[in-house]
């Protein structure tokens, strides 16, 4: 997204929240929501981008949380399991907008996937408000 000169204009912040303290501490994540769903979950993915959105002041803000392995994943909650949240300001209000995918591959392909299903997310969202 900055790899652009100019790109100060539109692009204005990001938080790498990484731990679940991360998320309650940066962006407001309820520690409730975090106990009851887990990091990896709608739930979280939809407070994350609402308290990004806020934090930021922003218009737009994507989240993202998931298992990208090699371990980590369950049954419930596979490897490749990733979260997407989006929050946009509209004249009727905050709408949040939770996607998730289950991404194949290793590690890095599954990051590299969900950089770019989060992109063409927000860009949708955005060419459609």
């Amino acid at each position: 997204i900055t790899d652009i000169a100019g790109s100060s204009d539109y692009y204005h912040r990001g938080f790498v929240t990484y731990s679940n303290q991360a998320k309650h501490d940066m962006i407001g994540v309820d520690e409730q929501t975090l106990s009851d769903f887990g990091a990896v979950s709608e739930q979280v993915v939809c407070e994350m981008a609402k308290g990004a959105l806020l934090t930021a002041n922003a218009d737009y803000a994507v989240s993202v949380s998931g298992i990208a392995g090699p371990g980590g994943g369950s049954e419930e909650k596979p490897v490749g399991l990733v979260w997407f949240g989006f929050a946009i300001k509209t004249p009727e209000g905050l709408r949040v907008v939770a996607k998730h995918c289950i991404f194949s591959g290793s590690r890095e392909e599954v990051r590299a996937k969900s950089v770019i299903f989060s992109l063409k997310s927000i860009l949708k969202e955005i060419i459609n408000n």
